[in-house]
């Protein structure tokens, strides 16, 4: 333990050290260290540094929880500048943990604060994904079974050996699916339900990749299985020659999964990264996240792309949990997913 802390302790110190050394050459430069989900179209970032004269250097850390881990392992001595890819799962670990600094973004009142979780404004909503369970439809019609519409379904014995997840102890969206789960059956009878999924054959591997692009059948790997956990918008994905969705998500097993982005605490280009976290939420980036990244944007008035209007409207309702009820309880339901499902 004590080698791999001084392993962390160095790694974070290059990390700071490189930032440092970006800033003395005299060119502007926030690092943005995000998840490894996030992409955005270089001409964009382009315009950006053409605007603010800022280059954002963008480094990649995983999926939301190691993200989350990282940045609090690192806060003494901070990897970046600012840090997109927190999520609401994971928000209140890096809140109580003080790894955001103070910032309220002026275009805040435009959308983002509608998902605000924290007094302080130390983290600003960018984008909402949907986190629910989608089928392959003519898997399914191949099986003649009908289309799944509630939890309990995934635990019929129709559905047997046919729903792959994620593990939530290392996904943001096996996490997510996880915390659907206890908003649906509260929190004394939800592990009996996941024991019935086990029963039921439910396959978990590690993360949302290998789940749906080599997993699901109605994706481009053409896997085993046609129930995956996924989001509610990636179906506008998997659009037929026809115009029409392949796939479809199950609007009632949704869990509203929110980003965040917000300035690191003790960074060393604060100025700077408040103009990143400006630039996340304002028009020229939100009109991106719906085709770069999959997920709904937060700003209001951006509107969707026209194949999201048929394959991927928006929820109109998402389970959710408070942020508290979370970071009290996150670790411990882990433990009993665990138990109920690894045995």
């Amino acid at each position: 333990m004590r080698r791999l802390s001084l392993l962390l302790v160095v790694v974070a110190t290059l990390a700071a050290g490189c930032t440092s050394s970006t800033q003395s050459s005299g060119e502007r430069t926030v690092v943005l260290v995000t998840h490894d989900s996030f992409t955005v179209e270089q001409s964009v970032l382009d315009r950006f540094r053409a605007d603010t004269g800022i280059k954002v250097d963008v480094r990649k850390s995983g999926d939301a929880g190691a993200l989350t881990t990282q940045l609090v392992l690192t806060k003494a001595a901070p990897i970046g500048d600012v840090a997109f890819g927190v999520d609401n799962t994971f928000a209140s670990r890096a809140l109580s943990e003080g790894v955001f600094a103070e910032y309220r973004p002026a275009d805040a009142d435009k959308g983002p604060q509608k998902f605000a979780v924290d007094g302080l404004n130390r983290l600003t909503a960018v984008d909402v994904g949907d986190v629910c369970v989608n089928v392959d439809l003519a898997a399914l019609a191949g099986r003649e079974l009908a289309t799944p519409t509630s939890f309990e379904d995934l635990a019929d014995p129709r559905y047997k050996d046919l729903l792959v997840i994620e593990d939530p102890s290392t996904s943001s969206p096996g996490l997510a699916f996880l915390m659907a789960t206890v908003a649906h059956y509260g929190t004394k009878d939800w592990p009996n339900y996941w024991t019935r999924l086990k029963d039921n054959g439910v396959k978990v591997v590690a993360g949302w990749e290998e789940a749906y692009t080599q997993e699901f059948s109605g994706s481009s790997g053409k896997g085993p299985r046609p129930l995956v956990v996924s989001y509610a918008s990636s179906p506008s994905a998997e659009i037929g020659t026809d115009g029409k969705p392949k796939t479809a998500a199950v609007l009632d097993t949704c869990f509203r999964q929110v980003e965040y982005a917000g300035v690191l605490n003790g960074a060393k280009n604060q100025d700077d990264a408040r103009k990143v976290v400006d630039f996340l939420i304002s028009e020229t980036f939100q009109k991106t996240v719906a085709e770069s990244m999959y997920v709904y944007p937060v700003r209001d008035g951006v509107a969707l792309p026209e194949a999201w209007q048929k394959a991927s409207p928006r929820p109109e309702t998402s389970a959710s949990l408070p942020p508290e009820d979370i970071q009290a309880n996150r670790e411990r339901w882990i433990e009993q997913w665990r138990t109920a499902v690894r045995g």
